[in-house]
């Protein structure tokens, strides 16, 4: 399903080349995103890449981070926050890459909606296995989440695996077996009746659709964070509403909040909380977001709702590698607001590389911007222009105006300096209609910069 995605492909290809290609052997090296091959049973097809940080823990969280259809593992690893909020609190992630249906994983067949029924949900747990096995992960803090077809992957995995998963966080996903068959997982807006929100189930059915999964369970299920934009016009905001009719349903609980407030600008947070006053399922209405998430900060509350932002303990003997990138604060900011840029100094150098990821009418890309000077850069401001009818729809790791052709990128609070020859790196997602040229000049600053 193509374009049930686009947001965090990224730049797949580029990853791809630069991983690393891991046999069974010694524990993948810190701080690189590293390919595992030959991990265990794998009916979906599917590849996995580890990312081990530099101050990883003794016994680590792991983190199951899936993307969405047409990306790739490596294109999630570089296009979202969740890796840097593992150099920051130690924890691994796991990114897979898909190969159905155009790189989707699989949320509609049969096998994949009960527990080791086949297909991706068990590639998946041989993941999660060897994982552990190569970190000496905590069994007890294992996690899942993903965008739009990587959030009903997180649902798939949550319903299948309750005795393996701590807590799961799903972007634009859809609920637990919504999909009927493969013929119904249709790439068009407003085709699939699931997609669209038009399969009519009570919270009991909805609910009965993932105790099917595991029949006979009795154990302390995962907790559940879903996130939603109401103006989603490709996985519809109805669905939104579903899972969380399944999920408070799986866990007895009403369909009325507990508590509802508004924790950032445009972030209306719905929680349910059981008879203890333990929140197990949380929602969140992103209004006039569309099909996008997560945008900047979401990652950092989905890792907060899960647990892991405490002080990580130091392994042993940590590897030595370069400096991980710049964290964003655990406190999450949908719209952060971008430190003031300086005035453009004479003689400070820099380079840009753009790396887009194009499809029919969308694509996404990822930007590297490089100090070449002999100061640092305190603030900046990236500019260009395009030659088409490009327009930014969402970011990562900076925020972006456009006006007309001409386009802005500025640093967010957290990745401000640029030591020199340091790096900051950040990405979008754009329309197009026609040809999708890169822009052939790029300023920091209002100081040209080198390309490529």
């Amino acid at each position: 399903m193509k374009r049930l995605t686009a947001v965090l492909a990224g730049a797949a290809t580029a990853m791809l080349c630069a991983a690393t290609v891991l046999v069974a052997g010694p524990p993948a090296v810190a701080a690189t995103l590293t390919e595992v091959t030959n991990f265990g049973a794998n009916p979906g097809n599917l590849r996995m890449h580890l990312y081990v940080p530099d101050n990883v823990q003794s016994s680590p969280a792991i983190v199951l981070a899936m993307h969405g259809c047409g990306g790739s593992g490596p294109g999630f690893f570089s296009g979202s926050e969740f890796r840097s909020l593992a150099d920051q609190y130690g924890f691994v992630v796991i990114y897979p890459s898909a190969s159905k249906k155009g790189n989707c994983f699989d949320s509609w067949s049969a096998a994949s909606q009960v527990r080791n029924g086949g297909s991706d949900p068990v590639s998946l747990m041989s993941m999660i296995t060897n994982a552990r096995q190569r970190t000496n992960g905590d069994a007890n803090r294992i996690y899942v989440t993903g965008s739009s077809a990587g959030g009903m992957e997180t649902n798939i995995m949550l319903g299948n695996y309750p005795d393996v998963f701590k807590a799961g966080a799903a972007f634009m996903g859809v609920p637990f077996a919504c999909f009927p068959n493969e013929a119904d997982y249709i790439p068009s807006p407003g085709a699939s009746n699931c997609a669209s929100g038009r399969i009519s189930k009570t919270p009991q059915q909805w609910g009965d659709l993932v105790r099917a999964a595991y029949p006979g369970f009795s154990g302390t299920r995962p907790r559940v964070q879903l996130w939603h934009g109401t103006t989603d016009n490709l996985v519809y905001y109805a669905t939104h509403q579903q899972a969380i009719d399944q999920w408070t349903n799986v866990f007895g609980l009403s369909q009325t909040p507990t508590s509802t407030d508004t924790p950032q600008q445009n972030w209306n947070r719905r929680r349910y909380a059981d008879a203890s006053g333990t929140v197990r399922v949380e929602a969140y209405s992103i209004q006039g977001a569309g099909h996008s998430l997560p945008s900047s900060g979401m990652a950092a509350a989905a890792i907060q709702f899960f647990g892991l932002t405490g002080t990580p303990s130091p392994s042993p003997s940590p590897s030595p590698s370069p400096s991980p990138s710049p964290s964003p604060s655990p406190s999450p900011s949908p719209s952060p607001s971008p430190s003031p840029s300086p005035s453009p100094s004479a003689g400070t150098g820099c380079r840009v590389t753009y790396v887009p990821n194009t499809w029919n009418n969308g694509f996404t890309a990822d930007v590297t911007l490089t100090n070449t000077g002999a100061t640092p850069v305190n603030g900046w401001a990236v500019t260009w222009t395009w030659a088409g009818n490009q327009q930014v729809t969402g970011a990562w790791n900076a925020a972006i105006t456009q006006s007309g052709s001409q386009v802005t990128a500025r640093n967010l609070s957290y990745n401000a300096s640029i030591a020199p020859q340091g790096k900051a790196s950040f990405g979008f997602q754009a329309t197009y209609s026609g040809t999708n040229a890169t822009p052939v000049s790029f300023a920091l600053n209002g100081g040209a910069c080198v390309t490529g």
